[in-house]
């Protein structure tokens, strides 16, 4: 062990400072990454949702996955400071790579903006994520532990605070990056066309990780550093085999029992391999319930942003986006640590409460779930709002009388009268199969049959104008907008063709009493310009639309009024979103508050109850809960196709509580060791036996005592 004279800074290590950086700088540069990547592969690479939405969450499991492999080279290979290092190299590598994998002057060399051969950027793409995967994740179990291995025995309350601190710089990273990537993302750069500017965006997380090395390798002469001890996997997995073959060999009743199933070894195995093991797999079974927290709580990015994008982002005078929700965990987090360390936990012990690691984290899995709940309920307000949309075999049908005439619309079972530019006012639900006969008619004219036939699981919207002219338009919209956008079709009551812009997005000829499609945009006031040949040159040919929210339709008709010029009446398709963002927030409190009494203490208690040589080894036990945890939402989500949301929510709050009741008898269970204590036992013992063997009397009084 090189041991350096530790400099201490308010009772901690001075080195600790370094270690915090590095895990600040990382982590800004893993999620920063991960915050572009879904857009670089729709976007730059045009894959379609499903394929990047596979791709992106097989990046993600492998992040948690490789740090087995981390911990196995740092236990057993380089040590722990060799291995942060030499994959960090491996990590900056591969940002780099992804940085110039998205330079489209690369192979754009026609400078015509999109690359000429795109096998190139998505093998270089991937060749630098499997790098990114293997060095992020190589190095997750090593620095948290290595940070742990800076203190002193008795240091066990800096320890636990140096893992709170150590939580904060994860979050403070994901944060800032957070917020900060995307704004890079927006430039524009490039050398011969001006495009998205994603070099920049993956070369900034590229640098931070460059200067995260640097800063580790600063602090070197400071550490402690602790040798690698030999393969301990290897050991530890023959040691359970020759336990598991040897239990089996004896099993008949002749052979008297032993205390726990490892002591089987003791034929082959020293005592302390045997005893040194027995921590690790009393933690690794109790990590067994553990995967189902993180079931709960990766579904923020996922479940709850989808849930946002149901509802308004109005929150008094701000406007936020539904993806920006999830900041809100780690702006909660950077609040709640320092809260639950410096008051909350403090606090508790006044009061003469124990409240031991274990205890934290079964209340962390009852506030999850909790918050669940909470979703849930949110999740039954929202639903009361949505409007519903035709399931299985029906059909939804609107009427919208774009005419001058007043129009008498007969359907199954239901008869409408419409004045001029008027519509119904809901979608009206039939049975696809009982859609007999519609039929339109005005005053003293005959009467006109549709004969269209309507798609079933669709919204159409029949338009009506002159006694027997008619058009069926397909709606296409059978949900809510997404990501909380606005859709906007046009309806051309002119006779020549028209064509619309607005902001930015393009209708282009749209044909005589006919509707456009529907176009999605953020909230906000937008302008539109109403062009064609019908319009005489003196018209106003601006227009606005009134403010726009969240998650709404709505269809604009553009008619003409007594000079020939256009004038636009509006009707709305589906309305706006109305219960407030600021409703997640109480589910997202609870969620938080469950991470930090669940997830600091998880990270410390691996580290507290593994002997030295194997605290790698569990930190990657602890991660591949989270891997775990991953791989439960994908299953879930694809298995049950709930059709209420909140009974998904409320599904996965009982599930976790069940789970949390097992946890809770496990842990009654677990009795708290120090490890530390244990190996200096053992060390003892064999110095002991030692001075035995090199001085055969010095043991001979006691030894008599002993056989009596």
């Amino acid at each position: 062990m090189g041991m350096s004279k530790s400099h201490s800074f308010f009772g901690y290590p001075l080195s600790i400072f370094f270690i915090v950086v590095n895990e600040f700088c990382e982590r800004f540069s893993y999620y920063g990454m991960r915050a572009i990547l879904i857009l670089y592969f729709t976007n730059f690479i045009s894959w379609d949702d499903n394929l990047s939405t596979a791709i992106y969450h097989t990046f993600v499991a492998l992040c948690y996955l490789t740090p087995i492999l981390g911990a196995l080279i740092a236990d057993s290979w380089l040590g722990k400071f060799k291995t942060i290092v030499s994959l960090s190299i491996v990590y900056t590598i591969g940002q780099a790579v992804t940085s110039v994998s998205s330079i489209n002057d690369l192979t754009d060399h026609n400078h015509d903006g999109t690359p000429d051969s795109l096998p190139v950027h998505v093998v270089l793409s991937l060749i630098g994520l499997a790098l990114i995967a293997l060095g992020t994740g190589g190095i997750k179990p090593c620095v948290s532990a290595f940070g742990g291995d800076q203190f002193e025995e008795g240091q066990e309350k800096q320890r636990n605070r140096f893992f709170s601190i150590f939580y904060l710089a994860i979050n403070a990273g994901s944060l800032l990056s957070t917020i900060i990537t995307p704004m890079l993302r927006v430039q524009q750069c490039g050398i011969h066309s001006k495009q998205a500017c994603y070099p920049l965006a993956f070369g900034v997380p590229a640098a931070l990780m460059a200067v995260a090395l640097i800063v580790f390798v600063l602090g070197s002469g400071m550490y402690k550093k602790f040798k690698p001890q030999g393969n301990i996997m290897g050991k530890v997995a023959k040691c359970i085999g020759f336990a598991i073959k040897n239990r089996f060999r004896h099993r008949s009743k002749a052979f008297p029992k032993r205390e726990h199933w490892l002591d089987w070894a003791k034929e082959k195995y020293d005592e302390r391999l045997i005893s040194q093991i027995k921590m690790v797999t009393r933690v690794m079974f109790l990590y067994i319930p553990l995967p189902m927290f993180w079931a709960l709580f990766d579904q923020q990015g996922s479940r709850w942003t989808l849930q946002a994008t149901t509802m308004s982002g109005k929150i008094g005078a701000v406007e936020i986006q539904p993806d920006q929700m999830q900041t809100v965990n780690a702006i909660l987090i950077v609040i709640m640590v320092p809260i639950f360390d410096a008051v909350l936990y403090p606090l508790i012990a006044k009061c003469g409460f124990n409240f031991t690691s274990l205890k934290k984290m079964a209340v962390g899995m009852v506030l999850a779930s909790m918050a669940f709940v909470v979703a849930a309920i949110v999740q039954v307000e929202i639903d009361k709002t949505l409007p519903v949309f035709p399931k299985g075999n029906e059909v939804q049908i609107k009427v919208l009388n774009i005419g001058n005439n007043t129009m008498n619309i007969s359907l199954p079972g239901e008869m409408v009268t419409l004045g001029p530019m008027s519509q119904t006012n809901a979608f009206m639900t039939f049975d696809v199969n009982k859609l007999t006969r519609i039929n339109i008619s005005s005053p003293g004219s005959p009467v006109t049959a549709v004969t269209d036939d309507f798609k079933q699981g669709q919204r159409h919207t029949l338009l009506v104008w002159a006694p027997n002219h008619y058009q069926v338009v397909k709606d296409g919209l059978n949900q809510k907008p997404e990501k909380g956008e606005n859709g906007i079709r046009f309806v051309n009551t002119f006779n020549e063709l028209i064509t619309i812009t607005m902001s930015g997005k393009v209708y282009a000829n749209i044909s005589s009493y006919n509707a456009s499609t529907y176009q999605f945009f953020p909230s906000g006031i937008k302008g539109f310009t109403i062009s064609s040949t019908e319009i005489p040159p003196q018209c106003q040919p601006n227009f606005n639309t009134f403010y726009l929210e969240f998650g709404s339709a709505y269809t604009y008709i553009v008619q003409r009024k007594n000079d020939s010029c256009p004038e636009v009446k509006v009707f709305e398709d589906i309305s706006a979103n109305t219960v407030n963002m600021a409703l997640q927030i109480p589910q997202y409190f609870l969620l938080t508050c469950g991470e930090v009494v669940f997830s600091v203490t998880g990270l410390e208690f691996s580290y507290s109850q593994a002997p030295s040589n194997m605290k790698s080894v569990l930190q990657a036990g602890w991660l591949l809960t989270v891997a775990v945890g991953n791989i439960i939402v994908l299953i879930v989500a694809g298995a049950g196709q709930f059709s209420k949301q909140w009974a998904e929510y409320i599904l996965f709050a009982a599930l976790l509580l069940v789970v949390c009741v097992i946890f809770a008898i496990m842990a009654r269970f677990y009795t708290y060791i120090n490890p530390a204590e244990i190996e200096a036992q053992f060390d003892e013992d064999e110095k002991k036996n030692r001075l035995e063997k090199s001085n055969p009397y010095f043991m001979s009084g006691a030894n008599s005592q002993k056989q009596m």
